[in-house]
């Protein structure tokens, strides 16, 4: 059973097609990622492409979130299939590394077209 408040969960599962679809109109926010635009995934992406991949403390420190929130926010990103998750160790350290996926980069890519789009700036 679906449990309506589960917010982990993606309303809406992406479609890098999204907004080409004749059905979604002609209107730049339909070619918008739900799953990216929530401002929090959107930060963590955003931070992600910038690196083949960073540690989880890294991304925390940079979005400016707390450890529960990035873990909650990366398990959604990692369940459309935008974000790979590895750990392991640094010395005796455990560590978390996170990495967007080619999937991934390509939402994200669409997603600030998509954006450039709708603030008027095809370039």
């Amino acid at each position: 059973m679906t449990d309506p408040h589960d917010r982990t969960r993606p309303h809406h599962a992406p479609n890098p097609s999204h907004g080409s679809h004749p059905s979604h109109g002609s209107h730049p926010r339909h070619g918008l990622d739900e799953v990216i635009h929530a401002p929090v995934r959107f930060s963590i992406v955003a931070t992600l492409a910038a690196a083949d991949k960073a540690e989880f403390a890294f991304v925390r420190d940079t979005v400016e979130v707390s450890d529960s929130v990035l873990s909650r926010q990366v398990a959604t990103l990692e369940k459309v299939g935008y974000v790979a998750v590895t750990k392991g160790y640094v010395g005796k350290r455990p560590r978390t590394w996170l990495a967007l996926t080619a999937d991934g980069r390509a939402a994200f890519a669409a997603h600030c077209q998509a954006l450039r789009a709708i603030a008027g700036d095809d370039a």
